[in-house]
């Protein structure tokens, strides 16, 4: 992990103001967005961007599923504390670089291409770092996913799925064919899982 950079723009503002702000452009402008607020190396913000959103999700879900408090200790208000505590310090950090794992391993396959000679190899496309951050800021719509209703948390994964897609074309420079092949794993491992908008597809198709 980096640190804050000196000048931060672009979202990357300290702060709950710059939260908020980078919540409100990665949702309203995704492609300025990904071309201003991302940078290599820079992964702090991005973190925690990330630790926020699913913060928020674990809270909204709490707050409309209160049997869905894990029973830590005697009291619901401490367990719920307990809860978001450790989604923000463990799961979340731990969540997002499992997807972006699987981000870049998807980014290099969709990279690779016939060279002049005749070899494979790979375009020149994004590092590691932005990578982290763009699943980061992807994951916005997924503030406002934590009730349990399945149409809302499909919704927000289609949503957080395009942002994906756009962000992973902004950093790798890839065709859109070859951006939506990056995006399906990560989505899949991140919004899918990590955020059950697969077993809210299921329960709304009942597949």
């Amino acid at each position: 992990m980096t640190t804050w950079i000196e000048n931060p723009a672009g979202g990357r503002d300290r702060g709950p103001r710059g939260l908020v702000r980078a919540w409100i452009e990665v949702l309203l402008r995704p492609g300025r967005f990904f071309r201003n607020g991302v940078s290599p190396g820079d992964q702090a913000p991005g973190l925690t961007f990330a630790m926020a959103v699913a913060m928020a999700f674990t809270a909204g879900w709490f707050l409309a599923d209160p049997g869905a408090i894990p029973g830590i200790v005697g009291s619901d208000t401490v367990s719920a504390a307990v809860t978001l505590v450790l989604v923000g310090v463990l799961a979340a950090p731990v969540g997002l670089h499992l997807t972006a794992v699987a981000g870049v391993i998807a980014a290099i396959v969709a990279s690779l291409r016939r060279t002049s000679d005749g070899s494979i190899g790979t375009a020149d496309r994004g590092g590691v770092s932005e990578t982290v951050q763009v699943v980061a800021y992807a994951s916005a719509p997924f503030a406002v996913a934590g009730p349990p209703l399945p149409a809302l948390r499909v919704a927000c994964a289609i949503y957080a799925t395009t942002l994906l897609a756009i962000g992973l074309r902004r950093i790798h420079g890839l065709s859109w064919p070859r951006s939506l092949l990056a995006t399906l794993p990560p989505a899949l491992v991140g919004f899918g899982f990590g955020y059950r908008s697969l077993f809210a597809f299921r329960t709304l198709t009942g597949w």
